[in-house]
Order: structure tokens, then sequence, then C-alpha cells
């Protein structure tokens, strides 16, 4: 592929992630996933609202993907990880919201809402962590991220079994549970 070619491509894709991405954040506000109300209702386990957008995404994504995986439209490319890696991002993800209330795809959405505290707290948030995190990332990628490696190994490889072994009943797994929270009202 020729360098014109390449650039091209690369500008296709990302005018492709900015348009889904302005599609997520217009669902995720319209869903009421960018309100703190929500968000606290969530964490106190009183409104599944949050969870029923992303199982719903998890699902439409992963059985679009392999779909497209399939048809050979895609191709997967997992990057490698470790446990190390999961417990940081978790560590970091989880004292994000519960300082503030929102995760950085709802602080997204909530600043394109006009939310002032997702504009002033989450976007400063966001620039302090990811500043602090590349800070320490050497001596992180020393140690404690390579704990537990893994590599690119996903689900279905560590099974030895076809993608759709996996997928199919984790996309019926999640469709119980949310059939399950729309049943009870949550």
């Amino acid at each position: 592929m020729n360098e014109i070619n390449k650039k091209t491509s690369k500008n296709k894709q990302l005018l492709a992630g900015l348009f889904f991405g302005i599609i997520f954040g217009f669902l995720l506000q319209k869903g009421g996933a960018t309100s703190y109300d929500v968000i606290l209702g969530q964490l106190l386990l009183t409104d599944f609202t949050v969870v029923k957008i992303m199982l719903s995404a998890v699902v439409t994504g992963m059985l679009g993907v392999y779909v497209l995986k399939g048809m050979g439209m895609v191709t997967l490319t997992p990057k490698p990880g470790s446990f190390g890696m999961s417990v940081i991002g978790g560590l970091l993800f989880g004292v994000g919201f519960a300082l503030l209330g929102y995760c950085p795809g709802t602080i997204s959405g909530a600043v394109g809402d006009g939310h002032l505290d997702a504009a002033i707290g989450g976007v400063a948030g966001i620039i302090i962590g990811s500043g602090l995190f590349a800070a320490l990332y050497p001596k992180l990628s020393r140690g404690i991220l390579k704990k537990g490696y893994f590599g690119t190994l996903t689900l279905p490889e560590l099974l030895r079994v076809n993608s759709w072994f996996v997928v199919i009943p984790v996309a019926l797994l999640i469709l119980f549970i949310l059939y399950r929270l729309e049943a009870s009202g949550l």
C-alpha cells in the first residue's frame, strides 16, 4: 500500500471514530448516563441504567465485531495485557469514578451536555491522572505492570475453541442479565 493510500485509510478511520464517538456520546446522554444522579444511583445499586447501557453496548459491539471478522472485513489485534496492568487500570478508573462520579466516556458526554463538574473536575482529573501515569510509567513498566503477563491471549484461544463458542454464550448471558434487570424494575 502506498503512502497516500495509508494516509487516506487512516483519515477514514479517524473520521469513522469521530462519527461513532459522537453517536455514542449522544446515546449516553439520551440514556441518562451523563447525569450525576443516575451514576450515583448506579454506585448505590438503586439505578441500573448505566449497567444496562454498557451491557447493551458490549453485546452489540461483540456480535458486530465478530460478524465483521467472520466476513473478513476486520482483523482483531488484541493488545498485550497482564493482571498488574488490569489492577493499576482498575485502581485509576475506580479512584476517578469514586471522586467525581464519572468514567471517561460519561465525562465526555457530560461535558457535551454542559455539566461544569465534568468540564472542570473531570477534564482536569483526566489530564492529571494521565500525566501522573505517564511520569510513573517507566518505573511501573519494569515492575507491577509485568506481573501476571498473559500477552495477547484471548479467552477463545485460552480455551482452544472457535470464537463463537465463547461469543454466543456470553451474548446470551448478557441478554439474560438485561432481561432480569428489566423484569425486576431496576
